[in-house]
């Protein structure tokens, strides 16, 4: 240890940040000094930037509506403010500065990316496509248009053309670091991801005033390139029906590093839906919903409803394309005459035949309940209910049925008062034998007590409820989820270690 890092262990400072600290103390300085404001703007800009990586929030945003209070139209100010607003969630003002600048900069391609960033993530496709294909036809090799194309084609189904703008964009691109904004010396840390999607959503909680996340987009990672420094690496990669080149690398990486690795991959490899139907069905207590893979040119073909009988279905039954989540490309099939219709409307040359497992109660309406498994531990998430077959929680009932919310909140208050025992059971046994840190499980319970399995993987995200009073009930469950990842990962890390290489 030299000099430096022992005061920096001794003062709890951490010397990059020392040196923003200091940098910014040079930028006030030239700014004193006796200038024309319009020279010194970029330093305004430096520092207005630096005040926001510096987390001094208030202090970044007056900085920048100042600098565009004078110059409204400069592109630089407007491109800076729009990426410190998005980084504070403010998703909407940032698509609006963003959309300033493309006014004024219409052929600059990074405003065209960030705006389209942002609508990807709205899951405004079409939208996102356009912004994407603008940027690349000013700058035909610019790798963040790439990415952002190859998400898109993806999503939409289009997977050599997504492979395609991936290659272009993620060559000599596979590895970042974000932002740390934190006063101390940080938690290195590695997060694996892949290209196409079906990745953890990890923004609850990977604090960057704790983590200084490096991320790597496995699948085009060239294996030659060493690995940055860690304490812990951080498997995002959760969907294996789409995610299976990247899980297949992340396999190879992690075995080159000596750190703890959360979500190890090969457990996930194994928790696909075809598998875990199969595996998860001789668990007592557990109802799973037959599943299997189909080409799509047999069930649009005329011998479909014979296929199907063969194999065990009769309808109504689920047709899905793999690796999509939140219900979509996900159909309903009543009767045999309505299976030409919802084949054509799925993506990919593969389907998912999935047995329909009734999930409604007493009152007509169908429920899922969501239990989080982090380290081994259950953690009621949610409870949704609704009308619908399909049931999200950000599509049911909820919001405006009190009785669905006192429903609610009693399972999250007493999840084995209201599942019972037989359930409680099952979700354990599902916890061991998916061997995974991190995850979700989404089920109904049926009269007989069986809980009967949607989806048990990784890719379920924790959403924290908005600052509508309703939702007051949900906070201390979803909060003791969120804190219990981020002592899991801390605990993994085992603060105090040497990093691994």
């Amino acid at each position: 240890m030299n000099k430096s890092q022992a005061k920096s262990s001794i003062t709890g400072h951490w010397a990059p940040r020392l040196a923003q600290e200091t940098r910014l103390r040079e930028l006030d300085a030239q700014l004193a000094l006796p200038l024309d404001r319009d020279v010194l703007l970029p330093v305004e800009i430096e520092r207005a930037a630096l005040l926001g990586a510096l987390d001094r929030k208030a202090e970044a945003q007056t900085a920048f509506i100042d600098i565009l209070r004078r110059h409204p139209t400069h592109f630089s100010a407007l491109n800076e403010f729009g990426t410190w607003l998005a980084s504070q969630g403010a998703i909407d003002a940032a698509c609006r500065v963003y959309a300033e600048a493309i006014l004024h900069h219409p052929d600059n391609p990074m405003a065209h990316v960030n705006l389209g960033n942002l609508l990807l993530r709205a899951n405004r496709h079409a939208e996102a496509r356009a912004h994407y294909e603008t940027a690349l036809k000013a700058d035909p090799d610019h790798a963040a248009a790439h990415q952002g194309m190859g998400a898109v084609l993806s999503d939409e189904g289009d997977r050599d053309g997504a492979r395609e703008h991936f290659t272009k964009g993620f060559r000599r691109h596979a590895v970042s670091t974000l932002p740390y904004r934190g006063e101390g010396p940080p938690i290195p840390l590695l997060q694996l991801v892949s290209s196409g999607g079906g990745n953890i959503p990890t923004a609850p909680f990977l604090d960057d005033g704790v983590f200084l996340t490096t991320v790597v987009v496995t699948d085009y990672l060239d294996p030659a390139t060493p690995l940055p420094p860690h304490r812990l690496i951080f498997n995002a990669i959760g969907d294996p029906d789409l995610c299976q080149p990247a899980l297949e690398a992340a396999i190879r990486l992690t075995a080159r590093s000596k750190a703890p690795v959360i979500n190890d991959p090969s457990a996930v490899m194994r928790s696909g839906r075809i598998n875990n139907a199969a595996r998860l069905s001789a668990l007592p207590g557990v109802v799973t919903a037959t599943t299997l893979s189909v080409d799509r040119a047999i069930l649009a073909g005329h011998k479909a409803t014979a296929w199907l009988s063969k194999h065990g279905f009769a309808f109504p039954l689920l047709l899905r394309s793999p690796g999509y989540h939140t219900g979509r490309n996900f159909v309903l099939v009543e009767k045999a005459a309505d299976l030409p219709v919802a084949v054509a409307e799925l993506p990919g040359e593969e389907i998912l035949v999935i047995e329909y497992l009734d999930a409604r109660g007493e009152d007509g309406s169908a429920r899922k309940y969501r239990v989080m498994m982090i380290g081994g531990k259950l953690f009621p998430l949610h409870l949704a209910i609704s009308r619908n077959w399909k049931v999200h929680y950000f599509t049911s009932d909820m919001a405006d049925k009190p009785d669905h919310r006192q429903e609610e909140m009693a399972f999250l208050q007493n999840m084995p008062a209201v599942l019972g025992d037989k359930a409680i059971a099952a979700l354990h046994a599902i916890c061991k034998a998916l061997a995974l840190d991190y995850a979700g499980i989404d089920f109904a319970v049926n009269a007989g007590g069986d809980l009967l399995l949607f989806e048990a993987n990784a890719t379920m995200v924790i959403a924290s409820p908005d600052n509508d009073p309703r939702w007051a009930y949900r906070r201390g469950p979803i909060t003791a989820a969120i804190e219990a990842v981020t002592g899991m990962i801390k605990q993994r890390a085992g603060l105090g270690r040497r990093a691994a290489g």
